[in-house]
């Protein structure tokens, strides 16, 4: 299809495609044809994607003589919570959704985990289609099959693995978005360079200017790139019992325990949360003597200069590092005890690191908490 990407995702049985390119909302129904395939579509919708293109994707269904049955979810993490779960779930139930319909996920990372989760539990299991609307969501969640509600203890504790059956990540839904939702997407770009390409690394570096204005042909190749990374570790571990899909964790640890110390909400977008924990990771890793200064460095800059925060001092915290540290402790991928952390050796060569005391960890926050903010 001309001016489209299609990016396989390779798994066993369950494999899909994820497309990327302009205009896909108004060709879902000819894209998802085989899928869709009785006359009333539900549509799981954030409230605020669906004012923007709700119109569109109605239009699409349409043409080829669909209806929508709609359910919209007010844009945050607060959506992601047992009781929306339990409201979403009864009311597709109502909607009489089969174990062998689809239902769409229309909206940003927060809908999609919410709507996946959703149905890897309605009746088994039901299918379901990922609209990503945002840059994070089109480059991170909507693919690779994690879906989970928060909850008190901590992010995304409760979910599973559950596959899409198509993703179509439509670049002109970026369009919309602010400023602000646009940087905290870039940071997951640019994470996928930092784990495992320098050379990505550095085109995204340079072209960051024309990422973040929508420089259409830069965008999607940011995005496809991007998605195609991440397929293929998703097809080597799509479970994360390897090892190898922990990398796309990278920043993550920090990240998560910065969201939970800020509340979940606004005053940190889980996109920034993974910028600067990107920059603590990097920086851990220079003062354990595994990655050299100036490359810790150049992580940094690549972040500040997209406008994301690069400094842990720049959101005001009154905490300890000891305090965010207990976030950690609730990390999922907690085992034994132990708490497994993503360091780099160098731009571009991420790993796991089994070893970390935790102790050093809460110094080290300490250190950057109390560290003077620069210009």
């Amino acid at each position: 299809m001309s001016g489209i990407s299609a990016i396989r995702v390779e798994l066993s049985g369950r494999s899909y495609d994820v497309m990327v390119g302009q205009g896909l909302i108004a060709q879902v129904a000819s894209l998802a044809e085989e899928a869709l395939r009785k006359p009333t579509v539900p549509v799981v919708a954030d409230a605020r994607a669906w004012e923007h293109h709700g119109a569109a994707l109605s239009a699409g269904l349409r043409a080829a003589d669909k209806e929508i049955a709609l359910y919209t979810v007010e844009p945050g993490e607060g959506s992601k919570s047992w009781s929306s779960l339990e409201s979403l779930t009864d009311w597709m139930l109502d909607q009489g959704v089969e174990r062998g319909d689809q239902v769409i996920a229309f909206g940003g990372g927060v809908v999609g985990d919410l709507t996946g989760f959703a149905c890897s539990i309605l009746k088994r299991g039901c299918g379901f289609i990922q609209i990503p609307t945002t840059l994070l969501a089109q480059v991170d969640s909507s693919v690779g099959g994690k879906t989970a509600i928060n909850t008190s203890r901590g992010k995304n504790l409760i979910g599973a693995f559950h596959q899409p059956s198509l993703v179509l990540a439509d670049t002109d839904t970026l369009a919309s978005l602010p400023v602000r939702e646009m940087q905290a997407g870039f940071a997951e770009v640019l994470k996928y360079g930092i784990l495992g390409d320098a050379e990505f690394f550095l085109w995204c570096t340079n072209r960051s200017h024309d990422i973040l204005a929508h420089q259409p042909l830069v965008l999607k190749q940011a995005i496809a790139q991007s998605v195609q990374a991440k397929a293929r570790i998703v097809a080597e571990d799509e479970r994360e019992l390897s090892g190898r899909r922990a990398l796309l964790n990278l920043g993550h640890t920090f990240g998560h325990a910065l969201e939970a110390q800020t509340g979940f909400g606004d005053q940190l977008l889980h996109g920034e949360a993974v910028a600067l924990g990107m920059v603590l990771a990097a920086r851990y890793s220079a003062r354990r003597g595994e990655l050299e200064k100036q490359d810790a460095q150049s992580v940094a800059e690549a972040i500040g200069r997209t406008g994301l925060r690069s400094q842990i001092g720049e959101l005001g915290l009154s905490c300890t590092g000891a305090q965010l540290v207990e976030h950690m402790r609730h990390d999922k991928k907690m085992d034994a005890g132990t708490l497994p952390f993503l360091l780099l050796r160098s731009i571009g060569d991420a790993y796991v690191a089994r070893d970390v005391d935790l102790a050093d960890v809460a110094a080290f926050l300490d250190e950057q908490l109390r560290a003077p903010v620069t210009a």
